[in-house]
């Protein structure tokens, strides 16, 4: 980890820093800078400036360009001078400012920043991934975070400590191996163990989902904290940690739709999505989200009342075609719906007329999702009649909570007719051949 410690909240301010390529819109620098800040709330940070800087490309050694080095210099209070060695006394550091760059920094930028500035400086990456430290994690979820973490600090690690510190052991001429070298095999090694550790973790969810495989299943999926969660508590009466703010929760949780179904549908809560997810953490949604590519239905929960809705949409449906699930049915769940005045809902509507404009907090609007997902997984269901032996008889016990039983006639066997879907009757005719 970092050497330097943050003061405690209330007391750090942020300068935002943006490079803005001639690609970029200004409405997408603005969102991604808000974005940001939001973010750095969400740790008790808060922001006294934003700077944005149009270039072709980042500055390979400052970020930003020569000028908007000097001007954050004297917003900062440093000296605008590059560093003429390779370290930077963070002791020397102001503790009550914080530069922040708005994309993910070089070792050697961030080392050439923090010089020029006389302040701490980090980057987007840094800010999620102390975001979701700061959250409830699962076994999965804690694996996987400090596997991204250690990503993230391996070729940093040169600025937290001593070049030019040796200590014996081996090594070229009998010189040893310096700090350096001997700190990166550790995390190496510690990185190696995770990637083990997380694969036989990976394995244990996988036996499970393919044990649901045969039962119907929705995912709540969408952009961070636009009330997933708050859904899935109302949708399955489960307790799920709710909280109005950025990844107030990790990892999945699966629960069944309440009341209850015959056969029940399941649903599974996921990880929110955000605009350019650090790439170290991609691999940690990849998993969490495989529940999602698993599913029979989607839900795309939307915050309709943020004015970013629209491109949050668009961020969603990129990550879901990315991992693969671009193709599941998806219904698209226009959520906080209360928040807007009539205007602004009747103007919605007509903009999405196949979605559903709801809130999570009004029991009737619940209702009709539950009155809808039990209509729609019904319409793919079978009717067929099943002939038993009595000694057989018993095996519909097995199948009770998968099955919906229409009608039973007796004879010199068992004729039930059932309703269920074509993997279920396939399964228990299967059952009777045995």
């Amino acid at each position: 980890m970092p050497s330097f410690r943050y003061p405690s909240a209330g007391e750090l301010r942020a300068i935002l820093v943006a490079v803005q390529l001639p690609e970029m819109e200004d409405a997408d620098v603005r969102r991604s800078l808000s974005e940001l800040e939001n973010l750095l709330g969400s740790l008790g940070i808060g922001v006294a400036d934003r700077i944005v800087q149009r270039r072709i490309q980042p500055s390979r050694v400052t970020y930003v360009g020569e000028g908007k080095l000097q001007e954050l210099a004297r917003l900062t209070g440093g000296t605008g001078e590059l560093p003429r060695g390779p370290k930077t006394n963070l002791e020397s550091l102001r503790t009550d400012l914080l530069v922040v760059a708005d994309d993910e920094l070089t070792p050697g930028q961030r080392r050439n920043l923090r010089a020029a500035l006389g302040v701490e400086v980090i980057d987007r990456t840094e800010v999620i991934l102390r975001v979701f430290e700061s959250r409830p994690q699962s076994h999965a979820s804690r694996l996987e975070l400090e596997l991204a973490r250690l990503e993230y600090e391996l070729p940093r690690i040169r600025d937290e400590h001593v070049d030019d510190d040796r200590e014996g052991g081996g090594g070229r001429a009998s010189r040893g191996h310096s700090n350096v070298e001997l700190a990166k095999q550790r995390i190496r090694d510690r990185i190696a163990y995770l990637r083990k550790e997380i694969a036989r973790v990976h394995a244990v969810q996988d036996r499970s989902r393919r044990a649901r495989s045969d039962q119907i299943r929705v995912a709540l999926v969408g952009y961070t904290n636009a009330g997933k969660s708050s859904l899935m508590r109302r949708l399955t009466g489960r307790e799920v940690f709710v909280e109005d703010r950025l990844f107030a929760t990790l990892g999945t949780t699966v629960g069944q739709l309440s009341p209850p179904t015959v056969p029940p549908i399941l649903v599974a809560d996921t990880v929110g999505f955000i605009h350019r997810l650090p790439h170290q953490l991609v691999a940690s949604f990849r998993s969490t989200l495989e529940e999602a590519k698993e599913a029979s239905l989607l839900l795309h929960v939307v915050d309709v009342s943020d004015p970013a809705f629209r491109a949050q949409i668009r961020v969603t449906e990129e990550v879901l075609a990315e991992i693969g699930a671009g193709e599941i049915p998806t219904w698209l769940l226009l959520n906080k719906a209360d928040r807007l005045d009539a205007n602004a809902r009747e103007a919605i509507a007509r903009e999405f007329s196949e979605a559903l404009l709801v809130s999570a907090l009004d029991p009737r609007d619940v209702e009709t999702i539950h009155r809808r997902l039990r209509e729609h997984f019904a319409r793919n269901f079978v009717e067929e009649t099943i002939i038993l032996p009595y000694a057989r008889r018993g095996l519909l016990a097995e199948f009770a909570d998968r099955l919906q039983i229409v009608r039973e006639e007796y004879g010199e066997s068992v004729a039930v007719t059932v309703r269920a879907s074509e993997q279920v009757i396939a399964m228990l005719r299967a059952r009777l051949t045995r």
